[in-house]
C-alpha cells in the first residue's frame, strides 16, 4: 500500500473541498483585492502540532512532579505560540493584490502571471508567498506603506487556454508554527499559442515590392532622415547633409510602399490543423519583428491588418482559442 500517496490525494481533496466551499461562501473576487479578517484561515503546522504536544507533556510532567520551573516554562512556551498565531494571521491582514490576470505564452512554455503586493500599515510583512495551483513564487517581503511585486510560473504543455480559477496567499511567518492562507476567488487565463514552427515563407513574401516596413518609402510626408544602405534610389539621398560634410543620409516618407501581408489558413490546405496553427504562429512573430503589416484569418476569426505589441497579442490569443480538432467533431 502506497500511504504516502494516499496521505497526498486525501491532503489535496480536503484543498479543493475547502477552496470549493471559500469560492461558495464569498463568490467572486474583483481586483485590487484587499485581505479581509474573515478571509484569513490558519493552522498550525507540523512543528505546530509538535510544539502542542511538547508543551502538553511538559505542563503534564509539571503537574505531576509538582516543578513549578516547567509549568513556568510550558506557560511561556504557550504564550509564544499564541502570539505566534497572531502575528501569522496579521501578516497576511489587509494586505492589496492586484494582478495581470490575461497573459500570452507559447505551448511547452510557461505562462508568466505577474502579482503587485501592496502594504498601507506601518509595519513590514514578511514571508508572503503566492500560489497558482502547483506553482508558486518565491516568498516576498512587503515593505512597511510599500509594494513588492511576483511573477509566478505556471507551466503550460498544449496549446489552448489555461485557466485559474483562483490564486492563494500564503505565510508561515514569524517561526513557521503555523500557516495562515487566504483564496482569492479572480480566473487567471493564459492565452497558449502554438509552438511556433515551419519553414514555409508566407504568400506574400516573394511577392515584388515586399519589403520590410523598415524599408518602405513613400511620397507623402517627410518623417526624418536614416543612415544610407547600399541600393537605395539616388533620388532619396539628402544631398545637402553630404554637402555639409555629413555623413551619407537618406530622406524618409510616412507613405508606405508595401502591401499588408494576409497569413491565411487556407494558404496551407495541406498541412494538419495543429501543424497550420504552428506555420502561422511563425509568420506573426516572423511579420512583427520585419515589421511589416500583417493580417490573419483563420475559420471563424478575421483580424484586419496591423502591426505592434497588441496586435501580436490579439492573433497569438486568436490562434491559441482557436478549437482543437477533437472539440470540432
Amino acid at each position: 500500500m502506497n500511504r504516502p500517496g494516499q496521505l497526498t490525494r486525501l491532503k489535496r481533496a480536503a484543498v479543493s473541498r475547502l477552496a470549493r466551499w471559500s469560492a461558495r461562501r464569498h463568490r467572486g473576487d474583483t481586483l485590487p483585492f484587499t485581505v479581509g479578517r474573515q478571509r484569513i484561515y490558519i493552522i498550525p503546522t507540523r512543528f505546530g502540532v509538535a510544539l502542542a504536544l511538547l508543551v502538553a507533556a511538559m505542563l503534564l510532567a509539571g503537574l505531576n512532579y509538582n516543578s513549578n520551573l516547567g509549568l513556568a516554562f510550558g506557560f511561556l512556551l504557550a504564550s509564544l505560540a499564541l502570539v505566534a498565531m497572531h502575528h501569522c494571521h496579521r501578516n497576511l491582514l489587509m494586505v492589496c493584490v492586484d494582478a495581470v490576470t490575461d497573459v500570452d505564452a507559447f505551448a511547452g512554455g510557461e505562462a508568466c502571471f505577474e502579482f503587485s503586493l501592496r502594504n498601507d500599515a506601518a509595519v513590514e510583512r514578511c514571508g508572503i508567498e503566492i500560489r497558482c495551483g502547483d506553482s508558486a513564487a518565491e516568498p516576498l517581503d512587503v515593505p512597511a506603506l510599500g509594494c513588492s511585486r511576483a511573477v509566478v510560473a505556471v507551466p503550460v504543455a498544449e496549446r489552448g487556454l489555461c485557466r485559474l480559477e483562483r490564486f492563494e496567499l500564503r505565510t508561515r511567518h514569524p517561526f513557521g508554527w503555523f500557516r495562515a492562507w487566504t483564496y482569492v476567488h479572480c480566473p487567471l487565463t493564459g492565452f497558449v499559442a502554438p509552438l511556433p514552427r515551419g519553414a514555409r515563407l508566407p504568400p506574400a513574401a516573394g511577392a515584388a515590392g515586399a519589403v520590410p516596413l523598415a524599408e518602405a518609402r513613400g511620397d507623402e510626408d517627410f518623417s526624418g532622415l536614416r543612415a544610407y544602405s547600399a541600393g537605395v534610389p539616388l533620388k532619396h539621398m539628402a544631398w545637402k547633409v553630404l554637402a555639409r560634410g555629413g555623413e551619407p543620409a537618406v530622406r524618409s516618407y510616412s507613405g508606405l510602399a508595401a502591401q499588408p501581408d494576409w497569413l491565411e489558413w487556407s494558404s496551407l490546405p495541406q498541412l494538419p490543423a495543429e501543424d497550420r496553427l504552428s506555420q502561422l504562429c511563425r509568420w506573426v512573430l516572423d511579420g512583427e519583428s520585419m515589421q511589416r503589416t500583417y493580417g490573419l484569418r483563420i475559420p471563424g476569426t478575421e483580424i484586419p491588418p496591423s502591426r505592434g505589441p497588441r496586435h501580436r497579442s490579439a492573433c497569438l490569443r486568436a490562434l491559441a482559442a482557436y478549437p482543437r480538432p477533437e472539440a470540432r467533431q
